[in-house]
This record gives C-alpha cells, structure tokens and sequence, in this order.
C-alpha cells in the first residue's frame, strides 16, 4: 500500500470514529447505570440477535431481489436485486458474527443492534 492510501484510511477511519461518537453521545446509557437484570437483557438480546443474523443472513439475497422488483419493477429486480442481496448477506452475516463475538460488550450504544433493521424479516 502506498503511503498516500494508508494516510487517507487512517483520516477516514478517525473521522468515521468521531462522527459515530459525536451522534450516538445523547443516545448512549452504560452499565454503571444499568441494574444487572438489565445488562443480562442486552446481553443476551444480542448473542441470540448475532446468531439470528449469522443463520438468516442469507435470506437477504431473496428479500432484496423481492423487493428491488417491487420498488422498482422485475427487470431491475433481476438484474440489481441479487447484487443488493449479495451485499446485504455479507453485511448482516458479518454483523451476526461480530454481534455474537462481543455480545458481552456494551457497544454500540447499550447492547443496540450493529445496524437497523436488527433482524432480516423486519420492515426497512
């Protein structure tokens, strides 16, 4: 990697890290406040989110072919759907796993979901 690549992610990653701080700061609780009855339900509504997302996460591929065809009619549906499924399936397996990895870390926010919606089936 040249010099000038690895300068440009580092400033991206730093600011991207600044920008999530900056907009989840009103909206984060912590543990400290949290009664452990509380922090066993973030727990757990996470680990079982993480596995939900890592068994499901391919059945983006059929949602985003489904509804890229509905908004947007069959032919577009076919052509751009399964690449919308395809990255979509990565994107939430990929959060499934890290959700299910660090499901005993309060982050983001207070055990909240990687990204929204939290769960395949769920309405956009």
């Amino acid at each position: 990697m040249s010099g000038r690549f690895k300068v440009l992610v580092l400033v991206l990653t730093v600011s991207l890290v600044f920008f999530c701080q900056a907009a989840f700061a009103g909206e984060m609780r912590s543990i400290e406040d949290a009664s452990p009855q509380q922090v066993v339900n973030g727990m757990s509504n996470k680990l079982v989110r993480g596995v939900a997302n890592v068994a499901t996460g391919w059945l983006e591929l059929p949602k985003q072919i489904y509804q890229t065809s509905k908004e947007e009619g069959v032919v577009k549906g076919a052509a751009v759907g399964p690449l919308k499924g395809i990255g979509m399936t990565l994107v939430r397996t990929v959060a499934g796993v890290g959700e299910t990895l660090t499901f005993f870390i309060a982050y983001p926010g207070f055990f909240d979901p990687y990204f929204d919606p939290a769960y395949v089936w769920q309405k956009e």
